[in-house]
Parts: structure tokens; C-alpha cells; sequence
């Protein structure tokens, strides 16, 4: 372990010169872990032998070795030393009453909404051949389904051709089905360095590399995007442009059209993840519009509606590659489910689905006045048509951001910590928060009065919490 830490120290002390050497330690465990060369559990030297053969103080080495800690990245016990954490988690992908306070759940609608959606499934199934919808279906949808996919996507889109239209049983399925065709010869995908959890665990499971792009206010970086591309084996870029998950930015128009360009120069894939796009009252134009020719755009309801309807709308970048986006999916899904279709037909048709977009899109407003007024002390980013917030962790709290979102979540806040987000091992002090869901307007003000009492208390939390 000595000589491999010793060998990277040079090779990045060569290329960052200017960067603190405590944070090139860390830098190096972390690359470590990402090339597989550091395994979990492996033993790191002594904090004063390495000082001696990297040429560096003793306290210069402690920091390092702190700051990978911060960074979930090593860990120490006494009688152990410091050992190997391994790379950050994906949020486990498992069931259970907690799982759902680390999802972010739209705001469901009140109780005349409610009223509509029921009785919109009840004329459903009072006028539907029930038996139709419970037989096997070509893939991506019948023309009654895919005609109502292309009045959804026409709400972002300005139009739409039939044959590049697919429905999937929810984003998450998509993402699957695209990873699985566009990475099917292996390569990497580009992504920012924080993004939807699901993403790192699809990567995973698929055995695909995330190449993690540094980002500034307006997203990743175009030239840093543009170097993986001319040395790396980039098969895909991925992007959540509007409301992102979980920083809320909107990528401005200047940036879409710069990462868009480097995209066509060196013929990309995008694939644009724009679950939250319904939701925004500004049009920007998207990644399809830019680079129609290279973008798989990705919709569906279950940040406008509910989760439950697990249906997403797919418009691909021809008849061709969509057809066979189609083939992938069928191998793993085999359908979208008939009567989740037929149902999320139903309440678009007749109004219902409109409806509760602007009820989810109204109550988020209220919701993020509250949370600037309980809140105001503190730093966070937000969008006022968003259903979430990034809350920044005040550094001298000297908090671990993960313990933290798990007694938050203990307390009824739905706090997610930035390491299920990040994709560079160099997660921020930063949680993601929840004002959707279940909860009452009255109860997501207790929430943001809770995280309020917490930030202002930093060491009467921790005496409750450890």
C-alpha cells in the first residue's frame, strides 16, 4: 500500500502542482478506490511513515488522512489503524417505511384532486375492455398510448413524430434500457459530479464507469466534458437539465448549447433526464431541440403525479435507434404495463393530470416561501416551482453530512446526505430536503422548523444524536 500511495503521489504532485498536498492525499485514495487498485478494507500506512517517504510534515499527512475521511473515503479503529472504505454507496434500492423518507416525493394533492383521480379510474374501467388490458401489447405502447405520450411531450417539446415515441414502465426502467444499448460496447458515460442516486446504482449494477464532470453555477463544465471525449471511451452524456436532483439548478440556455456542442463534434449520445421539467414555467430550450439528431429525452409523472404511476415517455433521436431502444427494453421489461397506461391516458385526456401539475406546481411555491422565511439564516439553493432544497452544511459545525440526514430522518425530516449523490468521492457538506410527499403544508413547516432548531443548536443535536 506504501509504494501504490507513494507512486500516485508523484504522478498527481506532477500534474497539480498548485493544489494543497493534504488535498492530494485524499485525491489519491480516492483514485485508489475508483481504478479498483484499493479495496475495502485494506490497511494505509502510518501516518509518520508516510510523512517520511512523501517528504511532508507529520500535520500535513494528518489533515490528508482527515479530509479522506471527510470524504467517506477511509475510516480508523483502534487497533487497526486507517483502512479502505471503498467507494460511496448508492442509496440501497431496498423496501421498508424509511425507504420512502429518502425519496423526493412530489406534494400529493388535496382532497377534491384526489376525488378527480378516483373517478377518473372508475369511468376508465367502466368503459375499458378490462380484458384488453390485461394481454401482452407491443413494446412502447399502442397508438391510443402513444398519442397521449405526444400531447405530454408537446408541453416541452415543440413537436414530436409518432415513430420516435416509446412509453417504458417509469424513468428508472428507461435509464436502465439506455445504458444497457448505448454502453452495450462498453465506454464510459459522462455525468455531473452529483446526480440521481438511481443512476450510480444502474451504472453499478450494469458494470458501466461514471466519468464525473466537475461542475460551476451553471453545470459541468464544457471543456472538461470536451477532454473526456478526445481521451476517454465516452459512450454517453447524461443530464438532468431543469430542477436538477439534487442542487435544483436549471442549466442556462448558454450552457446547454456550449455541452451540446461539444456533444455533435464528437457525435455524443445525450440523454436527457427531464423529470422535473413539467414543473418549470420558464422554457429553456432542451438538449432535443439543440441536437434533436444525438438526444434520448426522458419524461414522465412521477415527480408531477405521483411515483406510483410508473410511466415514462421517451422521445428518441429517429425511427431507427428508437426501434431499437425499443428491442432493449423489451428484453427487460418485456411491456409497460397496459393498465398504467390506459390510466395515465385517462388523466390526461380529461384534464385530471393538468390539474394536479399545477396543484403540485402552486402548493411548492408556498412550500419554498416558507422554507426562505424558517430558513433565512442558513444557505440553500432552491427553485421556487421545486418540491426540494440543497441545504450547505455550515463547515465549523464540523458535521458528518450522512450522520446527520439519518437523524434528521429519525426526526421525521426527509434528508438525504450529498454522498448518495456523488459521483467524484468529494462529496460537499450539503443534504438534500424533501418539502413533498404525504405531509401537510403544517407538517413540512414542523420539518423546516426542526432542521431550523438543529442548525442553530449544533451541540444539543449532537448531544441527542450520539
Amino acid at each position: 500500500m506504501l509504494t501504490k500511495l507513494v507512486s500516485r503521489w508523484h504522478h498527481h504532485q506532477s500534474q497539480n502542482t498548485a493544489r494543497p498536498a493534504y488535498l492530494l492525499i485524499a485525491d489519491i485514495i480516492a483514485d485508489g478506490i475508483n481504478s479498483g487498485e484499493f479495496q475495502p478494507r485494506d490497511r494505509l500506512p502510518p501516518l509518520r511513515e508516510l510523512a517520511i517517504q512523501l517528504s511532508l510534515n507529520y500535520t500535513t499527512v494528518t489533515r490528508g488522512y482527515a479530509e479522506a475521511t471527510r470524504r467517506g473515503l477511509i475510516d480508523s479503529r483502534r487497533g487497526l489503524g486507517s483502512y479502505i472504505r471503498g467507494k460511496v454507496p448508492a442509496v440501497p434500492l431496498s423496501g421498508g417505511s424509511s425507504y420512502e423518507m429518502t425519496m423526493n416525493s412530489p406534494i400529493e394533492p388535496g382532497e377534491e384532486l384526489a376525488q378527480a383521480i378516483s373517478q377518473g379510474a372508475i369511468n376508465l374501467f367502466s368503459q375499458k375492455n378490462i380484458l384488453g388490458l390485461l394481454r401482452y401489447q407491443d413494446f412502447g405502447g399502442q397508438a391510443d398510448d402513444k398519442a397521449m405520450a405526444k400531447v405530454w411531450l408537446e408541453k416541452q417539446l415543440p413537436s414530436v413524430n409518432m415513430d420516435e415515441i416509446l412509453i417504458a414502465p417509469g424513468i428508472h426502467s428507461a435509464l436502465v434500457g439506455l445504458l444497457t444499448l448505448l454502453c452495450r460496447k462498453g465506454g464510459s458515460v459522462c455525468v455531473s459530479d452529483l446526480i440521481y442516486p438511481g443512476l450510480k446504482a444502474i451504472a453499478s449494477q450494469l458494470n458501466i464507469t461514471l466519468q464525473s464532470l466537475p461542475c460551476d453555477e451553471d453545470g459541468p463544465l464544457p471543456r472538461v466534458f470536451e477532454y473526456q471525449c478526445q481521451t476517454g471511451n465516452i459512450s454517453a452524456l447524461y443530464i438532468n437539465p431543469t430542477i436538477q436532483n439534487p442542487t435544483t439548478l436549471t442549466l442556462p440556455l448558454r450552457r446547454r448549447e456550449a455541452l451540446a456542442d461539444v456533444a455533435a463534434r464528437y457525435s455524443i449520445p445525450v440523454i436527457e433526464d427531464e423529470a422535473y421539467a413539467a414543473l418549470a414555467t420558464q422554457h429553456i430550450a432542451s438538449f432535443s431541440e439543440l441536437i434533436p439528431e444525438l438526444t434520448w429525452y426522458i419524461t414522465g409523472m412521477s415527480k408531477c403525479f405521483g411515483p406510483g404511476l410508473r410511466t415514462a415517455f421517451i422521445k428518441g433521436p429517429g425511427k431507427h435507434q428508437t426501434q431499437l431502444l425499443a428491442g432493449a427494453l423489451r428484453a427487460l421489461n418485456v411491456m409497460a404495463s397496459p393498465i398504467t397506461n390506459a390510466l395515465a391516458s385517462q388523466w390526461i385526456n380529461d384534464g385530471t393530470a393538468d390539474r394536479v401539475l399545477q396543484s403540485v406546481r402552486a402548493e411548492s411555491v408556498i412550500r419554498q416561501k416558507m422554507a426562505s422565511e424558517i430558513l433565512k439564516e442558513f444557505t440553500f439553493r432552491a427553485t421556487p416551482q421545486g418540491f426540494h432544497l440543497w441545504l450547505l452544511l455550515p463547515r465549523h459545525f464540523d458535521w458528518n453530512p450522512a450522520e446527520m440526514a439519518v437523524r434528521l430522518r429519525e426526526l421525521g425530516v426527509s434528508a438525504v446526505s450529498s454522498a448518495a449523490f456523488c459521483t467524484d468521492n468529494n462529496p460537499p457538506d450539503a443534504l438534500r430536503i424533501c418539502l413533498g410527499g404525504s405531509w401537510s403544508r403544517e407538517m413540512c413547516a414542523e420539518n423546516l422548523q426542526t432542521i431550523a432548531h438543529v442548525m442553530r443548536n449544533p451541540l444539543h443535536f449532537g448531544s441527542v444524536i450520539l
